[in-house]
């Protein structure tokens, strides 16, 4: 009989607010089946109130509960130490009213951000003498390279952030999406060393 549990904690998992957390939920489990159901119903935390939306467990909480309820195991971990557990309460559903309004906002500073980047450059210049280089006319509203510009713009853009509207392009990731990512572990990493109580330990524990 193997008396050998692999454990490998789950970097983040999403509960409702109240909600028990088993340990199904926040590992991964291998182990003889019998074990393995037994051990995934077993309730590690009870979300409170005063938790507020995000709970660090960590694997020494863990495994001592796993010891308390089937000593005779033998438990080896793979992965990370803690789990974050996010406690996602109901969002209050935006107004119309209020969508156009952000939409609007971001609108008109993208807009201007543009505009403010062009004359920052002298981009008419450009295109006058860059217009004047290619048919030896000077026209103060060269057209014929402001119209492709504009659309151009916008199409590298599209390319750039690797979306249309939700629709993705192809499976690579932005570079938008990529800072994001960046920034998540960053946050992560930050709330595992502050929120978790086991990792700090000040001149007046004992």
């Amino acid at each position: 009989m193997d008396n050998t549990l692999y454990i490998k904690m789950r970097h983040r998992v999403q509960v409702e607010p109240n909600a028990v957390v088993n340990l199904g939920q926040l590992a991964l489990l291998i182990s003889e089946e019998s074990i393995e159901k037994e051990l995934a119903q077993l309730s590690v935390y009870k979300v409170k109130k005063s938790d507020r939306n995000i709970i660090i467990i960590d694997l020494m909480k863990v495994i001592a509960l796993i010891k308390k309820a089937c000593p005779h195991l033998d438990v080896q971990t793979i992965g990370p130490a803690q789990t974050i557990v996010e406690v996602v309460y109901k969002k209050k559903q935006s107004s119309f009213i209020a969508f156009i309004a952000v939409w609007f906002l971001l609108f008109i500073g993208a807009a201007m951000a543009v505009m403010n980047f062009h004359e920052d450059v002298s981009m008419q210049q450009v295109h006058q003498k860059l217009f004047y280089m290619l048919t030896g006319i000077k026209d103060k509203q060269p057209l014929v390279i402001q119209i492709p510009y504009s659309f151009g713009l916008g199409l590298g853009m599209i390319l750039f952030f690797n979306h249309v509207f939700r629709k993705r392009i192809n499976e690579e990731p932005s570079p938008l999406e990529v800072e994001m990512f960046n920034y998540q572990q960053d946050l992560d990493q930050y709330v595992i060393m502050h929120e978790n109580k086991e990792s700090m330990k000040n001149l007046d524990d004992r």
